[in-house]
């Protein structure tokens, strides 16, 4: 069921009511002593509760797409780490050079 914000508009009350879609909106306060009109405010809303490990693209994906996936991020890990080889024994000589 959801819940409605009202507010009156004699006394400025706010407060909340539970109620169905079909049922009709409330029309007076619900204070003893004041008798006023309400009327509908536009609510928040309720927000979203996610529950479990998580929710990743990769929850729900197959196990031929994982097999794949798992190449792929082999293969480039293999390849960046020869480049990243080869660029530290570059930067070795200089060093030295500068050091001297």
């Amino acid at each position: 069921m959801p819940t409605y914000d009202y507010e009156c508009t004699s006394c400025g009350h706010q407060f909340e009511a539970r109620q169905s879609m079909k049922d009709p909106h409330l029309t007076e306060c619900p204070i003893s002593g004041c008798s006023g009109p309400v009327k509908r405010r536009i609510g928040a809303g309720a927000g979203f509760i996610f529950k479990g490990s998580g929710f990743y693209i990769t929850d729900y994906r197959s196990d031929a797409y994982k097999a794949a996936a798992k190449k792929d991020s082999a293969a480039t890990t293999s390849s960046g780490s020869s480049s990243s080889s080869a660029s530290s024994s570059a930067s070795s000589p200089a060093s030295s050079a500068s050091a001297s």
